[in-house]
C-alpha cells in the first residue's frame, strides 16, 4: 500500500482558515510511518515516503541512493519478521528522532545464521523531512548486541 501526504494529515496540522501551520505532527507522523512500512516489509509504502535521493548512512555500505537504496536495503534482509516499538520520538526543524525496539527473526544477520533465533535490539533513526519526504536517515543501531545473541565470539588479534 502507497502512502501519500494526504494519509499522514491530522485535523491538528491546520489552522481554523484551513491553512497549514508548522507543527512536528506531520514529520513525526511521516517518520512512524517509515518504521511501520520497514516492519511490514512495505517497500512501495516507503517509497511514498522518500525523496528520489534518498540516502542512508550506519546501514550497509556502499547503499544507493533513493529507490535502488531501498530496494538494496530490503534485498540484504533475507527472509525476515520484524516488529517495530517505537519508544520515543523529537522533532525540531527538519529533523525527527526516532528511538525504537525491534523484535526480528531473520534468516542470517551479517553472515551469522541466525535462522529461528528471535533478536531483540534498540536503534534510533534520525530522519531529515524535505517537503514532507523523508530525504536523509542516519541509524545507529545495536548491531554489536544482535551478534552477541546470535552466538558470535570475537577473538583477541595476535
Amino acid at each position: 500500500m502507497t502512502t501519500t501526504h494526504s494519509d499522514l494529515h491530522r485535523q491538528d496540522d491546520f489552522g481554523a482558515r484551513g491553512h497549514a501551520v508548522r507543527t512536528t505532527a506531520y514529520p513525526k507522523a511521516v517518520a512512524r510511518r517509515f518504521l511501520e512500512c520497514v516492519g511490514a516489509h512495505d517497500i512501495d509504502g516507503i517509497l511514498g515516503l522518500i525523496t528520489p535521493t534518498w540516502r542512508m548512512t550506519g546501514g550497509p555500505p556502499g547503499l544507493p541512493p533513493g529507490e535502488a537504496g531501498i530496494r538494496t536495503l530490503f534485498a540484504s534482509f533475507g527472509r525476515i519478521q520484524q516488529h517495530w516499538d517505537v519508544t520515543e520520538m523529537i522533532a525540531e526543524g527538519d529533523a525527527v528522532v526516532v528511538r525504537g525496539t525491534c523484535t526480528v527473526e531473520q534468516d542470517h544477520f551479517l553472515g551469522i545464521d541466525a535462522r529461528g533465533r528471535q533478536q531483540v535490539f534498540t536503534a534510533t533513526f534520525t530522519h531529515h523531512v524535505v517537503d514532507g519526504l523523508i530525504d536523509r536517515t542516519h541509524r545507529n543501531a545495536d548491531d554489536l548486541g544482535r551478534l552477541l545473541q546470535l552466538g558470535a565470539t570475537f577473538q583477541r588479534a595476535a
